[in-house]
């Protein structure tokens, strides 16, 4: 016949009880000693202030200082000396310089006026009235015309040198020239890239006709003007 434990005596029956009771209480304990929190107890006087008592704080009395005074600096009396009279010395008597009815007039006749100096050249941007291309003298605005005409005149005799297509020379020839008094041109001056197109752009330069020379006040003048010309291949 087999021995049978009683249940109330079984040490398992409430092992699983316990072992959770068991760890709860630590997980307690634990949570206590992290959130548990300690203060130091406040001192009675302040480190940043420094207390000083009244009876030590002192008045400094102010002293009156009196300077001397300056001594009174007493002048002597000018010396007056008396000068005998000389009757030996001349007096200078000075004429006034300002006129009266009795100051002569000199004649109108008699005064020289100078001549003024009128440059001889006058830029195309200042002259007063533009030199006048022939075709041009009924025209408003005759250096618009002039500049137009200078353009039709370049087309018309405009012929590209042989040479310089053989030698594939090309650019632009900045020309220079001077519309005298009589209206001749003169003094041309050419910057180009080759010697062959600055002489054919002097060549259509020496073609134009005889203008109306420009004036200021009134009178003729040298008026020098700038052009350009292109050479480029087809």
């Amino acid at each position: 016949m087999e021995t049978k434990k009683h249940p109330h005596l079984d040490l398992k029956r409430n092992s699983t009880i316990y072992f959770l009771m068991g760890l709860t209480l630590i997980l307690l304990l634990a949570y206590l000693a992290l959130e548990w929190k300690t203060y130091y107890k406040a001192t009675d006087w302040d480190h940043a202030r420094l207390a000083i008592q009244d009876e030590l704080i002192e008045e400094v009395p102010i002293t009156k200082i009196e300077l001397p005074k300056p001594k009174p600096i007493i002048q002597a009396p000018p010396v007056i000396e008396i000068v005998e009279d000389d009757d030996d010395k001349v007096e200078t008597f000075i004429a006034p310089s300002e006129s009266n009815e009795d100051t002569q007039v000199v004649s109108v006749n008699n005064i020289e006026v100078a001549e003024t100096d009128e440059t001889e050249t006058i830029p195309w941007i200042l002259i007063e009235d533009a030199p006048v291309f022939p075709g041009c003298e009924n025209e408003n605005d005759k250096k618009a015309c002039f500049q137009e005409m200078m353009q039709k005149h370049i087309r018309k005799h405009f012929r590209y040198p042989e040479i310089a297509q053989e030698m594939g020379l090309q650019g632009r020839v900045n020309i220079m020239f001077t519309i005298q008094k009589d209206g001749t041109i003169s003094e041309v001056r050419m910057r180009g890239p080759h010697e062959t197109l600055e002489q054919e752009a002097v060549r259509i330069i020496s073609k134009l006709p005889v203008m109306t020379p420009g004036k200021q006040r009134g009178n003729p003048v040298k008026v020098p003007f700038s052009i350009p010309i292109t050479f480029k291949l087809q």
